[in-house]
């Protein structure tokens, strides 16, 4: 897996100092819809990252937000979000990740985000340890719902928005603090390292939570990912450190 993991992390950084470069600049709008943007830096930073890994192992595919290439027969497909936190990085908030996942059948083997701004890689493999910046880390310890901080992503359809806002009005008012940052893969990245204690969210696609869910569960979390059977391609997502009791 090791020659997977430096090839998904070499990616990531040459993705994300490309988002970098561009970061505040003129950007060009491929569509703008009520709740979401689409920018052509995403399909590059996309091309960019599939160029990198297929030269590596011609024989993968790729299944990314802005499209799939390569074999896709291959049992070795590489989930990917070229940008996670479109929005964010069109309004100029630094908030915002390269997010890079190897599923080899059914299971996720590799899993890495970056944070450009930062300069923060997360990176790990099925069944080690994680690290970041090549330091190990842990989800947080916190049991109490009074003292945690947690996630509540709002999503993009009129329908995932309502099935949230409730749960968000209850949560704030049982936790410390409810945050909703726009970048999916960071919200689980920040849940694997401690910063958050939980993150849910009613509506993401795979390539949002791929990596952020291996890097979960190796750092000692727990993700309970199920599919919407009345939204193809979406699941509903409840990622915390494990002994937090969310009441859900």
């Amino acid at each position: 897996m090791k020659h997977y993991l430096d090839t998904a992390e070499k990616a990531a950084r040459a993705a994300g100092e490309l988002l970098r470069q561009n970061f505040q600049r003129p950007l060009r709008v491929n569509s703008a819809h009520a709740h979401d943007i689409k920018l052509e830096i995403d399909v590059q930073a996309q091309e960019l990252i599939a160029k990198l890994l297929l030269e590596e192992f011609p024989g993968h595919a790729l299944y990314g937000e802005e499209g799939i290439v390569g074999d896709q027969s291959s049992e070795h497909q590489w989930v990917v979000d070229p940008l996670d936190g479109t929005v964010n990085y069109f309004y100029g908030i630094p908030h915002f990740c390269v997010s890079i996942a190897l599923r080899v059948g059914s299971e996720i083997m590799v899993g890495v985000i970056y944070d450009p701004v930062r300069e923060e890689m997360w990176s790990g493999q099925k069944g080690a340890v994680p690290k970041l910046n090549g330091q190990p880390f842990h989800v947080s310890e916190r049991a109490d719902l009074a003292e945690a901080v947690i996630s509540v992503g709002l999503a993009k359809t009129g329908e995932t928005i309502n099935a949230n806002l409730p749960l968000l009005q209850e949560m704030i008012h049982r936790v410390r603090k409810c945050r909703v940052l726009g970048s999916a893969a960071l919200d689980l990245a920040y849940v694997a390292c401690g910063r958050f204690d939980a993150y849910i969210e009613q509506g993401i696609s795979l390539w949002d939570i791929a990596a952020g869910w291996l890097l979960v569960e190796n750092a000692g979390g727990r993700v309970d990912l199920r599919p919407r059977e009345d939204m193809k391609g979406k699941y509903r997502i409840v990622a915390s450190n494990g002994v937090i009791d969310l009441k859900l």
